[in-house]
């Protein structure tokens, strides 16, 4: 029997079956993520390499999944970043798309020379929205 991948051995799969172009775009959002942060986690959700945060946090709602900061959404070789609460981060940028009343915000990358146009602002929006976690 397999044993059972680990989140991060699981992200690295599923990037590894992608189209070679889409996985290189896809790791190098992955790596500016991850190393944002030393608490940003990762792993599979709604089946897509999704980031959180992993330090302590106020209790609340599962429902709010005010723990996650990123989903990919990869449906047809798009790059999509989906940012479940992304409306709280007052993003000066123009990165963040959409004005759903559910708070998410969204970004779209169209190729590798344009995540590496979009790293600073991306990696600020980021920044931001962690020094507004709920921590204990």
């Amino acid at each position: 029997m397999k044993a059972k991948l680990n989140d991060q051995e699981q992200v690295s799969e599923h990037i590894q079956k992608l189209e070679p172009a889409l996985a290189q775009v896809v790791e190098t959002l992955r790596q500016i993520i991850l190393g944002t942060d030393p608490e940003i986690g990762e792993r599979i959700k709604w089946n897509n390499p999704s980031f959180y945060y992993t330090g302590e946090m106020k209790e609340f709602d599962p429902k709010e999944y005010k723990r996650e900061l990123i989903v990919m959404n990869l449906h047809k070789g798009r790059i999509m970043l989906v940012f479940p609460s992304g409306a709280k981060v007052n993003d000066q940028s123009g990165l963040l798309e959409g004005d759903y009343k559910d708070g998410r915000r969204i970004t779209v990358f169209k190729d590798l020379g344009d995540v590496q146009a979009k790293q600073g602002a991306l990696q600020k929006i980021i920044q931001d929205w962690l020094k507004l976690v709920e921590k204990e």
